[in-house]
């Protein structure tokens, strides 16, 4: 049923978005990913995410949970420090079949300056008319997880709310859907996931008063109005092996590719239909406790002011320690792509519960 509704959501999402006089980006806050875990692999993810995280991944790996309960958070601090991203997971096991999870995502940019009312009526400045909002993307998510009658494969699916707010000038409501497969198959797993599969709409709404309008107007700005954002699908396909080195000691590898379909992007690999870009990540883990990982991602075919190719690249590195019930994961990354010296260090938490503890 679940991937059915996949492919349907994916043929109806080409064929609505195709009459829209305006399709634009938007929701570029749930690109960044959760969990220190998969961050440090660069986001290659979608196969051997296993745990509460699924949710964002591939809501198909919320049924392959080791725990009856899980709980996992996570703070980010972007572009040195001006936003923040935190996120918040709830995934819990219904029966051995089935598996549910709820997620929470802010991300914000707080105590910006209004400075629209900086002059007041008789052209002075008045520093004490200047206040302060906030710019806050806000998402959550419930997902679904079952087992299927094929041995191995496992769907998912997630509902996605998506709030976004600008002070009290400006806010949009959007609801989209994604969907998710995994098939596990001796040390090989595959997996496919399509985000907004039909297409997730924000429809924005906006409340000026008459001074901050005049202030528009007198500085030669545009109005802004009413409009609709539409995040187009994407499709990300992905291959994991696991090897066992000892008994002590296990690898993962894993190769996703994310393709997109707006048209030529700056990837490694482009037409003028698609876009893919590939994601490789490796972890290493010692007695299943200690764990290193890194990945490679964000392939950026650009030229410079001669006209020659460059081909860029995006490495990350990351660490994890279980102990007992908890886990905490460390990467080293570069969320907000400003520099190399302004790279994030982010930290995340799961506990595992399972009942009767």
């Amino acid at each position: 049923m679940l991937l059915r509704t996949f492919l349907i959501g994916f043929l109806f999402a080409f064929s609505s978005l195709s009459v829209l006089a305006q399709v634009k980006y938007s929701n570029e806050f749930l690109k960044i990913g959760v969990g220190a875990r998969a961050l440090g692999m660069s986001n290659a993810a979608i196969a051997s995410t296993n745990d509460v995280t699924s949710s964002y991944w591939n809501p198909a790996g919320l049924v392959r949970m080791e725990d009856d309960y899980q709980l996992a958070a996570m703070h980010a601090e972007i572009f040195a420090g001006i936003a923040g991203y935190n996120y918040f997971g709830l995934g819990l096991k219904v029966d051995d079949k089935s598996a549910i999870a709820v997620s929470l995502i802010r991300f914000g940019v707080d105590d910006i300056p209004n400075t629209a009312r900086l002059i007041d009526n008789e052209g002075n400045i008045d520093f004490n008319r200047v206040s302060f909002f906030s710019a806050v993307d806000y998402a959550g998510v419930i997902s679904y997880s079952r087992k299927t009658n094929i041995d191995g494969l496992t769907l998912g699916g997630n509902a996605k709310i998506i709030h976004r707010r600008v002070g009290d000038f400006s806010n949009a409501w959007g609801f989209g859907l994604d969907a998710g497969a995994q098939y596990v198959k001796d040390k090989w797993t595959f997996a496919a996931m399509g985000r907004d599969i039909t297409g997730t709409f924000n429809a924005w709404t906006t409340d000026l008063d008459a001074e901050t309008e005049q202030t528009f107007l007198a500085t030669g700005n545009e109005l802004p109005g009413s409009s609709v954002e539409v995040t187009v699908p994407e499709l990300v396909l992905g291959v994991n092996r696991a090897f066992e080195i000892t008994s002590k000691l296990a690898l993962q590898t894993e190769l996703n590719l994310i393709n997109t379909f707006d048209g030529k992007r700056n990837t490694l690999f482009r037409s003028n239909f698609a876009s893919m870009d590939p994601n490789f990540g490796i972890e290493a883990s010692l007695n299943d406790k200690i764990f290193l990982r890194g990945g490679v991602g964000n392939f950026q075919v650009t030229t410079d002011i001669s006209g020659n190719r460059l081909t860029t690249v995006q490495p990350n590195f990351g660490l994890g320690v279980k102990f007992s019930y908890f886990t905490i994961d460390y990467a080293f990354t570069n969320l907000g792509e400003v520099s190399v010296a302004q790279s994030s260090n982010i930290f995340s938490l799961r506990i595992d519960i399972n009942k009767g503890q």
